[in-house]
């Protein structure tokens, strides 16, 4: 969508950057000339990633392990990318994790691994980043993969959706707040763009075609990884300079047709969710 070396010269910070969405967008940021700092808590994903990447881009990011939900680990990595590529430009908050369940089947520790990462885990690392682009008064953008049911609330996804309600909150709070030290803050609420990894997990797959979320999109299909890695480069670049405190949906008009992305499984009748439970427990103990 952009020029070519478009984002030449700018470095950027991108969080769960190994895997699905946050890896097709930082190939798109590595492909427009910007330096790409990658983190996860799995360093064999960020090497084969980072390895991946070098030969399809012809440009190598650079990764650092962390765990988003330890500040050490956050301040480590920005202290290293500052280290090896000088000033830091953007961020982009994109770790997550989500399952599907009723509410009820929950416990409080599977209600808090979402909030750690997802919430706990964005809040820590914007805090981070903005302590270190105001104490070096540098400005600074910073971009939030959310949802869009972060608006409107789903069933089924309470966790996620509680998580994600917040950091659209952060979002639009820091636009205004931290405006005056050059800090741009905004938000993308993406709908359905399925990854296997994640998406697999979800459900069992004798559902998957039941549940197929292209049905509830007015257009008819799901979004392609590229789509959101345009939107993605355009708001961490300077062509967005004067957007700010924004959320801007790309799910084909899907939250219009029915608000909620997984209200819908109230047609799942009890017993499935046994095997929905056991699909999430299965495949989660194999990553």
């Amino acid at each position: 969508m952009l020029r070519d070396d478009a984002l030449s010269g700018k470095t950027y910070i991108v969080t769960g950057g190994a895997t699905g969405l946050g890896k097709s967008m930082t190939k798109y940021f590595l492909e427009l000339g910007a330096n790409v700092t990658i983190c996860s808590r799995k360093e064999e994903n960020l090497e084969a990633t980072a390895n991946e990447l070098e030969e399809v881009t012809g440009k190598r990011p650079f990764y650092v392990v962390c765990d988003v939900r330890k500040y050490d680990q956050i301040e480590n990595v920005i202290a290293e990318t500052a280290k090896k590529f000088g000033k830091i430009d953007g961020l982009l908050n994109n770790a997550a994790g989500n399952f599907i369940s009723p509410t009820e089947r929950l416990s409080h520790k599977a209600f808090d691994t979402i909030v750690d990462i997802v919430l706990q885990g964005t809040y820590y690392f914007t805090l981070a980043i903005g302590k270190h682009w105001i104490a070096n008064g540098d400005n600074g953008v910073m971009l939030n993969i959310v949802t869009t049911y972060a608006s409107t609330g789903s069933g089924y996804v309470v966790p996620s959706a509680v998580s994600k309600a917040g950091v659209l909150a952060l979002t639009r709070s820091l636009a205004v707040e931290w405006a005056k030290y050059g800090i741009r803050s905004n938000a993308i609420a993406p709908g359905p763009f399925p990854t296997k990894g994640a998406w697999d997990r979800l459900f069992p797959e004798n559902l998957r075609k039941q549940f197929d979320e292209a049905g509830k999109v007015p257009i008819g299909r799901v979004g392609e990884h590229q789509e959101l890695a345009n939107l993605a480069a355009y708001l961490m670049s300077d062509f967005s300079a004067y957007v700010n405190g924004e959320v801007v949906t790309i799910d084909g008009g899907e939250w219009l047709k029915g608000a909620g992305e997984f209200n819908h499984l109230d047609t799942i009748p009890s017993p499935v969710w046994d095997d929905i439970a056991a699909t999430i427990k299965s495949n989660t103990k194999k990553k």
